[in-house]
């Protein structure tokens, strides 16, 4: 993501006028706070204009607030199709911008292809007055979340809930309720989170993508758990045991 260096802002209209690539391709997001909004992808090796750096998204979330997260993570998403569609899938012809909607259509066959959005249920499991929290093999070093996992073709998300919480711990759970949704641009998620309830099971990591999960209780220490800028932070927070400290504490 292309910041200010001084003080991390968004950049503004001017540097559209940067020696870019020729095939540099801007797409147009809408409004933010009154100002027309473009992005584009960028190879690896684009040097930065001067006064201003890149920075990777997920380290930005924190400083730009909501809003302006969730522009940001617009831009990524919608720069990437971009990117990643200017050939046909079908035939290899290239592709043309389809003017007013976000649709990239092949001129001969008639292939449309539209952003990419990949729903994953998110699942923070109730036993009494305990929580579950599992370790992923590829998260930060003593970081544990709630269980998460991509919707099958075929599957709603009561199914996919069902069957990753089966297949990464063991457990069975039931009284599935709905917490809240959150775009999450890496690369193009759609994080649907819900809280459910124990009903059987020991714990049986799969040892692959998880591989440790424990209750937590009251007078417990938590381990480190994700920021409140991302929904698994928010869905923990919300359902915390009453007593428990945190990692830090």
């Amino acid at each position: 993501m292309l910041v200010r260096a001084d003080d991390l802002a968004l950049p503004d209209e001017a540097v559209r006028g940067h020696d870019w690539a020729a095939d540099i391709q801007w797409q147009a997001l809408g409004e933010y706070l009154g100002q027309a909004c473009m992005s584009a992808a960028l190879s690896r090796d684009a040097a930065a204009p001067a006064g201003f750096v890149f920075k990777r998204l997920r380290e930005m979330f924190p400083l730009l607030g909501e809003e302006a997260s969730a522009v940001a993570g617009r831009a990524f998403q919608i720069a990437e199709w971009a990117r990643t569609h200017r050939y046909c899938g079908h035939c290899g012809t290239a592709t043309v911008r389809v003017p007013h909607e976000f649709c990239m259509k092949c001129p001969n066959c008639g292939l449309s292809a539209y952003p990419r959005i990949s729903p994953a249920m998110m699942v923070l499991i109730r036993k009494g007055d305990s929580i579950l929290l599992a370790r992923n093999a590829n998260f930060v070093a003593g970081r544990y979340s709630a269980l998460a996992g991509f919707v099958e073709a075929g599957e709603s998300l009561e199914a996919t809930v069902h069957r990753e919480v089966e297949e990464e711990v063991g457990l069975r759970v039931r009284d599935l309720k709905y917490f809240k949704s959150q775009s999450w641009p890496f690369p193009h998620s759609l994080m649907l989170a819900f809280t459910a309830e124990y009903d059987g099971g020991d714990i049986r990591v799969d040892g692959v993508e998880i591989v440790d999960a424990q209750w937590y209780g009251p007078g417990d220490r938590l381990p480190d758990i994700p920021p409140t800028d991302s929904i698994a932070g928010s869905l923990i927070r919300a359902n915390l045991p009453p007593g428990v400290r945190f990692h830090n504490q």
